[in-house]
C-alpha cells in the first residue's frame, strides 16, 4: 500500500528555462559544460554562477535576461577592466548568444563583447609599474587572452552585420572597428 505525500503543495511554480518551441534545442550553450568553471575565477570569487547567467541570457524574457547580463559583466569586465579569468572563457558563449535571434538584450551583449576587446587597463597599469607583472595572478594575461578570444571570433560579424535591426548593426559596426586594429 503506497502512503500519501506529507509535503504541503507550493504556491510557486518551479522556474524553469526553456527554450521557445521555435528555437532549435540544440543551442551553442550544450558547451558550456565543458568548461571548468569552478575552477576559475571571475569578480566574485568563483565563476560557478556564470553558466546560470548566460542560460538566464539566452531564455529569460528582457528584463531578467538584461539583470543577468548586467550581472556578468560586473563579473568578467567591470568598469572597462577584464576582471578575472574567467572573461576569456565566457567570451565564445557571448558571440553565440549574439547570434541567437530570440536572445533579447543582442545589442548589449555586442556591447560588451567590444568593451572586451578595447580592455587595456591592465597593459597600461603594467608598463607603469612592472613589478604587477611579477604577481602569481596575472591580469595582463587574462585581459590579453580575453582580446584574443572576441579576435578569434570576428568572422561572425558579418552575420551580425546583416542584421536587419539597426540598433545590432550598429553595435556589430563598432565592434568591428575596435578589432580592426
Amino acid at each position: 500500500m503506497r502512503s500519501a505525500s506529507t509535503q504541503q503543495p507550493s504556491s510557486e511554480r518551479p522556474v524553469r528555462h526553456t527554450p521557445p518551441t521555435k528555437v532549435a534545442r540544440t543551442t551553442p550553450l550544450t558547451a558550456l559544460s565543458r568548461v571548468p568553471w569552478a575552477e576559475m575565477q571571475d569578480s566574485t570569487g568563483s565563476a560557478a554562477a556564470v553558466p546560470l547567467l548566460l542560460n538566464v541570457i539566452a531564455w529569460g524574457d528582457s528584463g531578467t535576461a538584461l539583470a543577468a547580463l548586467e550581472d556578468l559583466r560586473k563579473r568578467i569586465c567591470q568598469y572597462g577592466f577584464v576582471t578575472e579569468q574567467a572573461t576569456a572563457a565566457t567570451v565564445p558563449f557571448l558571440w553565440e548568444l549574439a547570434q541567437m535571434p530570440h536572445v533579447t538584450c543582442r545589442v548589449r551583449i555586442i556591447e560588451l563583447l567590444k568593451a572586451i576587446a578595447d580592455a587595456r587597463q591592465w597593459e597600461s597599469t603594467a608598463a607603469a609599474y612592472p613589478k604587477l607583472l611579477n604577481h602569481r595572478e596575472n591580469p595582463v594575461v587574462w585581459e590579453r587572452a580575453a582580446r584574443q578570444a572576441v579576435r578569434a571570433r570576428r568572422d561572425e560579424l558579418n552575420r551580425l552585420l546583416d542584421e536587419p535591426d539597426t540598433e545590432i548593426a550598429r553595435a556589430t559596426t563598432e565592434l568591428a572597428r575596435a578589432l580592426a586594429d
